[in-house]
């Protein structure tokens, strides 16, 4: 699910060391959120452990959203961040070397499998034609790549200025594929990020034969079309995560149509409304009623990771099901 909106550090002029030192008075003084962007950090896997027992020893409720630098992420890093409500921001870049950029995939692969064992939640933040070197090519890989370690969420840092940043054009990415990497990102960020998509967009994608920024490219057509796209000025974070499943489950019936694979249309569409209400119970406290094709035992179960052999062994049954708050996670029963 899309994580948690978080306060700035910079924005309260809170510094790394008044966090060490004062985390127990800030934690008192009702602060629920705290995102921490510090280069010294991000690199350091003892001071991150360090930072981990702090909020455990003084703010355990405390959000706490850290970059980290792959190679810093250890298991004891990630084993202590497991046991905090956290989320760990990982950018995804490659290594400069004479002009060329290098791009470690076992690295990622290997600590997106820890964190994955772990349970920690985990986002990439990903940009495009900032380092020397990159290309349209790499930077669409590197967003395939992403999308395959189930990212809790994939940020684009270039977003987030208040004045949006456009890269000069290169011999190697021209202003064009400048134009098509943005228009792919915003589309990663609202149909996937905000969308909260991670639980089951590989799935869903699976029936089209399409890899993820090819869909990402789609959807921005669809939301160049639909007024919804970085052009028109649309904010998701602005939007309610119920209207933007509209929007998922509007293109998804689109594409499925146009990729002659309706006869799955039916258990993706349950997969993304069951996901989408169990996101909203954690997210927002919101509980609802789901109308579904199939049995949610079913959908939910690992069998729904290959739509195609779940619908050739899977019988349909309506139900209707509520998704509600439990004492320890959101739960379903069918009404």
């Amino acid at each position: 699910m899309k994580k948690t909106e978080k306060s700035d550090l910079n924005a309260v002029d809170i510094s790394l060391d008044d966090v060490f030192a004062r985390l127990s008075e800030i934690y008192e003084s009702g602060v629920t959120e705290l995102s921490l962007h510090d280069a010294s950090l991000a690199s350091d896997s003892e001071k991150l452990c360090s930072l981990a027992q702090k909020f455990l020893d003084f703010a355990p409720d405390m959000f706490v959203s850290v970059v980290v630098e792959p190679h810093a992420l250890t298991k004891k890093v990630i084993e202590m961040f497991s046991q905090l409500y956290s989320s760990l921001e990982i950018p995804v870049r490659g290594t400069e070397k004479n002009g060329t950029l290098l791009f470690d995939k076992k690295l990622f692969s290997s600590k997106a499998a820890m964190l994955n064992s772990s349970g920690t939640v985990f986002g990439f933040e990903m940009e495009w034609a900032v380092q020397t070197g990159d290309t349209f090519r790499q930077f669409r890989d590197r967003l395939d790549f992403s999308v395959s370690l189930y990212p809790n969420h994939i940020d684009f840092p270039q977003f987030e200025k208040k004045e949006f940043c456009i890269p000069k054009s290169t011999g190697i990415y021209s202003s064009k594929d400048i134009d098509f990497s943005r228009g792919m990102a915003f589309a990663c960020l609202v149909f996937y990020t905000y969308g909260r998509a991670v639980p089951w967009f590989l799935s869903v994608i699976k029936p089209l034969k399409i890899s993820p920024s090819s869909f990402f490219a789609d959807f921005e057509e669809w939301q160049l079309c639909n007024n919804c796209s970085f052009e028109s000025g649309f904010k998701p974070a602005a939007v309610a995560h119920k209207d933007i499943e509209k929007m998922q489950l509007a293109f998804i019936r689109e594409k499925y149509e146009e990729k002659k694979c309706t006869q799955y249309l039916a258990a993706a569409e349950d997969l993304i409304k069951l996901n989408g209400a169990f996101s909203r119970v954690a997210e927002e406290g919101e509980e609802s009623v789901v109308k579904t094709s199939y049995n949610p035992d079913d959908i939910l179960s690992p069998y729904a990771y290959d739509l195609a052999q779940f619908c050739d062994n899977v019988t349909m049954e309506e139900c209707s099901v509520k998704v509600f708050a439990a004492s320890d996670s959101p739960d379903y029963k069918i009404l």
